[in-house]
């Protein structure tokens, strides 16, 4: 019997707070665009035979034939989900991690909404603030 650990520990799933779903709707909001077909099945698979840390132990071979992948591609796929830390692995052992915190910034004011673009750049430097007391049509 393989002895499992849990390998990050600071970073365990837990079911979102909105929803009702296991795998968190910013994943394939903030993670999709950026993930390959394979790794996208890949992250749902291992989410749906995970225990409740988030760990499984499926063998490359086993992953490949139930996913119908080959090895190079399943090698890959790991591979980007590691990239956007969103796994960890550590031979036998598989972690699903929490999501990192989300990348979308939003305003401080009531409403929360989505900051204006020419905001953020303000923000980090790229654009200069407005001057005050311009008259702007």
């Amino acid at each position: 019997m393989i002895q499992k650990h849990i390998l990050v520990p600071q970073r365990l799933r837990r079911p979102p707070a909105t929803g009702w779903s296991w795998v968190d709707r910013r994943f394939l909001r903030e993670h999709g665009d950026h993930l390959s077909r394979d790794a996208i099945l890949l992250y749902l698979f291992l989410a749906a035979v995970a225990d409740r840390h988030g760990l499984s132990f499926y063998s490359d071979n086993t992953l490949s034939c139930r996913l119908r992948l080959s090895a190079s591609a399943l090698a890959q796929a790991r591979e980007e989900l590691l990239n956007r830390d969103l796994i960890a692995h550590q031979l036998p052992l598989v972690q699903v991690l929490s999501l990192p915190e989300s990348s979308v910034q939003r305003r401080p004011e009531p409403g929360q909404g989505l900051m204006m673009l020419g905001d953020l750049f303000r923000q980090v430097g790229v654009v200069p603030a407005p001057k005050q007391g311009r008259n702007t049509p």
